[in-house]
């Protein structure tokens, strides 16, 4: 019994462990996944840029306030008006009721007006697992050095109501302004939220 229970802690204990988001500060996880043509994309090959990694999945009510109300449209366009890269990731598993396959995935973004610079699939979850990613939407910005330097929400109020999008503070905005500025960033870690990735088990 105390073998079994041991065995069940050291299980858990793993998880935990893949699933440890990387402390912000340091070297950000290596990424490298097809995007949603075929291509092969790795994070180090924008080293030298800003780039904020969004993991999505177009079927969480959560993800929809932020890209139907075009919340994340207005967000991306503005990194890239900075000449920050966008990398969009969806983690989830090809066996999901709500997973799109990426052409799919590609035109429900564009209907929306987001084009990030890429749209990684990661159906095995190996990078949303190394990112300890565990929402949709949950947000990271890598510096040009490759230094992880924001991890968390998209914003400050954990809701599915797009009005209360104008009452928050948007982190990713704020950040990148501040990282932009040469100003270390005011709330470089917080709390992500939306729904819970549907990783393959």
């Amino acid at each position: 019994m105390l073998r079994r229970a041991l065995l069940a802690i050291s299980a858990l204990a793993f998880v935990a462990a893949a699933q440890a988001a990387p402390p912000v500060g340091q070297p950000a996880p290596e990424i490298a996944l097809k995007d949603a043509s075929g291509k092969a994309v790795k994070l180090s090959d924008y080293r030298g840029k800003y780039v904020v990694l969004e993991w999505t999945n177009p079927g969480c009510p959560y993800v929809r306030k932020h890209y139907n109300s075009g919340n994340m449209a207005a967000t991306q366009q503005d990194a890239a008006a900075k000449g920050v890269v966008w990398l969009s990731v969806n983690s989830t598993e090809k066996a999901a009721s709500d997973y799109l396959e990426p052409t799919k995935l590609v035109a429900w973004q564009k209907e929306r007006k987001v084009q990030p610079t890429a749209v990684l699939m990661d159906e095995d979850g190996t990078a949303g697992k190394a990112y300890g990613a565990r929402t949709t939407p949950h947000m990271y910005i890598v510096d040009p050095q490759g230094r992880l330097v924001y991890a968390g929400g998209i914003d400050s109020i954990a809701s599915s109501n797009e009005d209360d999008i104008a009452k928050a503070t948007n982190y990713v905005k704020q950040g990148l302004a501040e990282a932009l500025a040469g100003k270390p960033i005011t709330a470089a870690t917080t709390r992500p939220y939306g729904c819970s990735i549907k990783y393959k088990s």
